[in-house]
């Protein structure tokens, strides 16, 4: 389904049109017309006459069958949807999927998250198309759009960043005209992360500057810094990651409360990677030994990632041995939760090491042929 969440499917998408809708998820999903139509019980020759628009279906129920075939909301189908109507119930459930599928994300199960959050969006988009643009549905657009970009962020390879960066980033154009702050700092702390990962690291450090120069609480600001600090640190900035670093332990020194990403575990490792990015490789090396224990639940991507950075270090040490242990756990944890950057942050970091190197890219090869990105 989250495949439906693609630029190139919004377009498709927008044109309501039955025939390019079919054609497009048939070729995303790599079906030939027979196969296609057994799934939609009808026979290759309609297929085809449907697909070149010489045949066209006007029956609500085979629409709707259609509809959910390709897990599609009715209404890009030119169906009406009682479901979306009903603005009450559907701004309820929606704030519990957003709830339960940033738990799935976190737990390392983004692809469900998609799953959960795409119908969602696209339900709540076509309201707001459709003219309806209560606050209510606005803000939870906003949160929806944030949740399904950063979703997108944990599965696509890193040449497909830019999409999830997209929906996070609608995520901003929405928040800023909703006069929230908090609302607002989430979201432009989430897109600079994304920006970040899609290699777009001004941006992303302008982002998140923006993040916590507007944010309200400690909280909002703890929540900020470690993902400024990584950004500044990607940009080769040291001054501003080695201010940002010391913002976040200041912050850890007045008792903010931990997350997954704001705790010592989490910041020793943003630390040593910006150590290493900014060239400064021996004081990455002395700390490395000095890594704390979780005191919070660590999540998958993050276990990964810590693999992964001290699986560099390791190697920048001379450590041959101990620096590819590190990276089979990365690349075995990273292939089991469907993580393919991660792969991709193997086969740059491993230089040195080719037995690594091919593991990952074999690793990441059948990931790309299951998730079909």
């Amino acid at each position: 389904m989250w495949r439906w969440a693609t630029p190139a499917a919004q377009d498709v998408l927008a044109t309501r049109n039955l025939g390019s809708i079919l054609r497009h998820y048939r070729l995303q999903n790599s079906l030939t017309q027979t196969e296609l139509g057994q799934q939609l019980g009808y026979e290759k020759t309609y297929i085809s006459l449907l697909e070149t628009g010489r045949r066209t279906i006007d029956d609500v129920n085979a629409l709707r069958q259609i509809a959910g075939t390709l897990r599609l909301p009715p209404h890009t189908l030119g169906v009406t949807d009682a479901g979306d109507t009903d603005v009450a119930a559907m701004l309820q459930f929606g704030h519990s999927t957003i709830h339960l599928a940033d738990i799935s994300r976190q737990s390392g199960l983004a692809s469900a998250a998609i799953d959960e959050l795409w119908p969602l969006v696209a339900r709540l988009e076509a309201r707001v198309e459709d003219g309806h643009s209560e606050r209510e549905v606005l803000e939870l657009l906003a949160k929806a759009r944030t949740s399904l970009g950063v979703a997108l962020g944990h599965i696509l390879p890193e040449e497909r960043m830019a999409t999830a960066a997209r929906w996070t980033g609608k995520a901003v154009h929405l928040t800023k005209h909703l006069d929230d702050p908090s609302t607002h700092t989430t979201a432009l702390r989430m897109h600079g992360n994304e920006l970040r990962k899609a290699g777009l690291l001004n941006a992303a450090v302008d982002r998140l500057q923006h993040a916590v120069e507007i944010a309200t609480t400690a909280e909002q600001r703890a929540a900020a810094i470690p993902l400024l600090a990584r950004a500044a640190g990607e940009c080769g900035s040291g001054e501003l990651f080695d201010q940002a670093f010391r913002d976040a332990q200041a912050l850890l020194d007045k008792g903010v409360a931990h997350t997954s990403l704001f705790n010592p575990y989490s910041l020793h490792e943003i630390r040593l990677r910006g150590l290493v990015a900014t060239g400064r490789v021996q004081q990455a090396i002395k700390l490395l030994d000095g890594s704390p224990a979780p005191g919070v639940r660590v999540t998958p991507q993050w276990a990964v990632i810590s693999h992964v950075t001290a699986g560099r270090v390791l190697l920048l040490a001379g450590d041959r041995t101990s620096s590819a242990e590190r990276f089979c756990r990365a690349i075995e944890e990273a292939s089991g939760h469907r993580l393919p950057h991660q792969l991709q942050r193997v086969l740059r970091d491993a230089a040195g090491l080719p037995d690594v190197r091919d593991k990952a890219a074999g690793a990441l090869a059948l990931l790309r042929e299951q998730m079909a990105v």
